[in-house]
């Protein structure tokens, strides 16, 4: 662990803070903290940061609830910026955003390959355009009878395939499964979010089960 004096603050007493949600990984911010708001966050484990345009710090959340918990701070290697992972209890932008990087400047087409959330997105325009002609758009009108069957009916794919050592066939039922799963979860307003912070949270009792193990 590092002390605070041997970070390096610019000519006005700021340095960087990169604001990342610890779940996702998703870069929430970027903001800057002098020593003062940096010893406020790590006293309180909320993050607190300086405002160069009213010039005072300010707790992020203090008035909109949005508070970001922390769970680490991370100086880079020229100790003049830091990356803050947080549990965020809303959105991170003041426009209502979950980030505050959501403005797309440039994508490249052959880089920027398939994604959950991605694929997430595209469900969700499917539910809210329903083209014609698309299967979501199918199961959509169909409702959640239709969706909690065709889970199923995927569900007992994965089971066939992998009880018959098929690895192949396995991954392929496995990607049918989690197509129709993630169509559920837009039926329900269920986010990939929700789901990262459950297996996040079970992560955490898993470990905590094992430390008591090693330490009977």
């Amino acid at each position: 662990m590092i002390e605070i004096e041997k970070l390096k603050f610019d000519e006005q007493g700021l340095i960087p803070a990169i604001v990342v949600d610890t779940i996702t990984k998703k870069v929430l911010t970027l903001a800057y903290m002098n020593k003062e708001s940096l010893k406020i966050t790590m006293e309180k484990n909320l993050t607190c940061f300086y405002s160069r345009s009213r010039k005072e710090l300010w707790l992020k959340g203090e008035t909109s609830g949005n508070y970001q918990h922390v769970v680490s701070i991370t100086a880079d290697c020229d100790y003049d910026a830091l990356v803050v992972e947080v549990e965020k209890d809303g959105p991170a932008c003041h426009l209502g955003k979950d980030s505050c990087f959501h403005n797309d400047l440039y994508s490249n087409a052959e880089l920027n390959g398939f994604s959950l959330d991605g694929l997430m997105e595209l469900l969700k325009g499917r539910k809210k355009d329903l083209p014609q002609g698309s299967y979501t758009t199918y199961l959509f009108e169909k409702g959640v009878d239709k969706i909690l069957k065709k889970v199923g009916e995927e569900s007992t794919e994965v089971i066939i395939a992998g009880k018959a050592n098929d690895k192949a066939e396995t991954i392929y039922e496995i990607a049918d499964l989690t197509y129709h799963v993630m169509v559920l979860m837009v039926e329900m307003g269920i986010s990939l979010e929700e789901v990262h912070r459950e297996l996040a949270s079970r992560h955490v009792i898993d470990h905590k089960v094992k430390q008591e193990k090693m330490t009977k």
